[in-house]
């Protein structure tokens, strides 16, 4: 039943553009017949209006609402905050803490993503670092997980050799991942978890020898459910390394990541559990590396990603339409930008060709 729906949900994707030319929510009575005759993706769409709706309209959003416009604008979306923490999210993810190692539960999406996520991160400090002794790649590599949960993703680094540190600021998270690393003793000297936020142990580091302390920073489906990017950026630069790298994964802004991301995954297939995502905090490719530049790291490279709900398995793919992961370094000192400039003037960079699959539709 459920294949069908998602096999309903892409053909209506794929005839959304023919559709969409003669349709308009607020329209007449002809529009509401073309309406009803459109995909499940208009459908959606159409729920995404209403909830949209239902909210307090900014004065500034004066364009028509129509099926393209339903999308709140950027500036809008994003709030400054002084905590990378939302305390929504805290609750939400506190009722998840004791299922993060259920691979056929709400995470098991997590644990197949490690068949892409740990070799991109792998291969890219290798090409920076060389390899460590065999058997263990990422030996002498200092770790930092950000949003750790349950520690899905530290495990396995630390079986690369590596030393990790998870942090997460769900402590019933942060006590289901030390349970289950207590299971294996290769593990009890590689790795380590605190329950505290990532602006907290930035903090804490800096009066002493210096933060720089990590290779690599890590946040993996994590920045989705962020109150506030910029400090999140800033404190990343502030605990790396000069030429350290930053490993993200996250979705992108699209009306393409809202129909699949939200409405197919939480509620028709029921691979995340409903409620888990808000498409207001999505960021795009683009956005992000912008983001990034402005603090100091440099770019290296984005890739989308895709997950097969049939067989439960991501692939990568050209277009990061959806899912995408991206991996950033940071520049020495001397070259951060100076964030009153960066927002002032344009990037001093061409779009790279990956900026133009960005998957915005």
């Amino acid at each position: 039943m459920y294949s069908k729906k998602f096999g309903r949900l892409v053909y209506g994707l794929c005839t959304e553009t023919k559709a969409l030319r003669s349709a308009n929510i607020k329209g007449s009575s002809s529009s509401d017949t073309s309406i009803r005759v459109l995909s499940s993706w208009t459908v959606c769409k159409h729920q995404r209006y209403h909830s949209l709706q239902s909210k307090p309209h900014d004065k500034r959003d004066s364009q028509p609402n129509t099926l393209w416009n339903i999308r709140p604008q950027a500036s809008s979306i994003r709030q400054v905050s002084h905590t990378t923490v939302d305390p929504g999210e805290v609750k939400k993810f506190q009722s998840l803490a004791d299922k993060w190692w259920d691979q056929q539960g709400e995470f098991g999406a997590l644990h197949s993503m490690n068949d892409l996520r740990v070799p991109f991160i792998r291969d890219n400090l290798l090409s920076i670092h060389g390899s460590g002794r065999p058997g263990s790649p990422l030996a002498g590599l200092r770790i930092l997980d950000v949003g750790c949960g349950g520690g899905l993703l530290t495990e396995p680094l630390g079986r690369l050799g590596a030393d990790v540190l998870g942090v997460d600021p769900v402590e019933d998270s942060i006590r289901t991942a030390e349970l289950h690393c207590s299971f294996d003793p290769q593990l009890r000297s590689r790795v380590r978890y605190r329950a505290c936020t990532l602006e907290e142990l930035a903090q804490e580091e800096e009066p002493e020898a210096g933060t720089e302390d990590f290779h690599a920073v890590v946040a993996s489906e994590v920045v989705e459910h962020l109150a506030d990017l910029d400090i999140f950026a800033s404190c990343c630069y502030q605990v790396l390394k000069p030429g350290g790298s930053l490993f993200i994964t996250t979705i992108n802004k699209t009306n393409l990541s809202y129909a699949l991301g939200i409405v197919a995954a939480e509620q028709v297939l029921g691979i995340v559990p409903s409620g888990t995502h808000d498409w207001e905090k999505f960021i795009s490719p683009v956005d992000l590396e912008r983001l990034l530049e402005a603090s100091g790291f440099q770019v290296e490279s984005i890739r989308g990603m895709l997950f097969n709900p049939l067989s439960g398995s991501w692939c990568w793919t050209e277009s990061t339409a959806i899912n995408y992961a991206l991996h950033a370094v940071k520049r020495s000192e001397d070259l951060e930008p100076h964030r009153a400039h960066a927002e002032t003037e344009e990037p001093e960079y061409e779009t790279p060709p990956r900026a133009a699959a960005s998957g915005q539709n």
